[in-house]
């Protein structure tokens, strides 16, 4: 698996071990983002996301080498960095900008299974190993991205129509409400929110984009 760039756009994306569920029931979805919001912030602006039942969709900007790198020596010392390193695995030889990343994205989801495993009392790893990530080098595919990611669960059977489906970023890139997705450059990629759901209500070929698990 190749190493995770800074300042680069990344379509990361999993599921759960042999296909499982990762969303037991209602409550785990915003649970997931709640952790989520810990861990992800300090390394990734998040553009898109979509959570189905046992897998998951996010297209992420990772930040500045010089961003991750303050936020690492922050966390060393400060009271936040204290609570927040019990839960990062920390290893001192490896403090490359590559590792602090993808460490923040694999303490996400270590931190996700530990509380789903007590909480159904289950035992051992929920997702797959290593989550899967592909570096996006064309600005032009970047809306693409965002279709397919909330077009996904309809794709998957998980809805009849996506734009009605509750657990992705469609409404939120439309609504007025205060939102720590990068809104505003999402939308700039397609004009307008009108021309945002004139996209969404197209049949976009996204063939290239067709995820497939191993």
């Amino acid at each position: 698996m190749k190493p995770i760039l800074a300042d680069s756009f990344y379509h990361i994306y999993n599921r759960g071990i042999n296909g499982e569920s990762i969303f037991k029931e209602e409550k785990n979805y915003s649970y997931f983002l709640r952790k989520y919001a810990v861990f992800i912030p300090f390394v990734a602006d998040t553009y898109a996301y979509c959570l189905m039942g046992n897998h998951f969709h996010l297209l992420v900007k990772t930040k500045s080498e010089e961003e991750i790198q303050k936020f690492y020596r922050e966390r060393q010392n400060d009271d936040e960095g204290e609570k927040r390193k019990t839960s990062f695995e920390t290893k001192s030889s490896l403090k490359d900008t590559s590792w602090i990343i993808s460490n923040a994205f694999s303490s996400l989801f270590k931190s996700y299974s530990i509380s789903i495993n007590k909480e159904y009392k289950r035992t051992g790893a929920l997702f797959e190993r290593p989550f899967r990530r592909k570096l996006i080098t064309s600005d032009r595919y970047l809306s693409q991205v965002i279709y397919y990611i909330h077009a996904n669960p309809q794709d998957h059977g998980f809805c009849k129509d996506f734009t009605d489906y509750p657990h992705s970023s469609f409404h939120a890139h439309l609504s007025s409400k205060q939102t720590k997705l990068a809104r505003k450059e999402v939308l700039s990629w397609f004009g307008s929110p009108e021309d945002y759901k004139q996209f969404h209500s197209l049949n976009q070929n996204i063939n290239d984009l067709i995820i497939e698990f191993d």
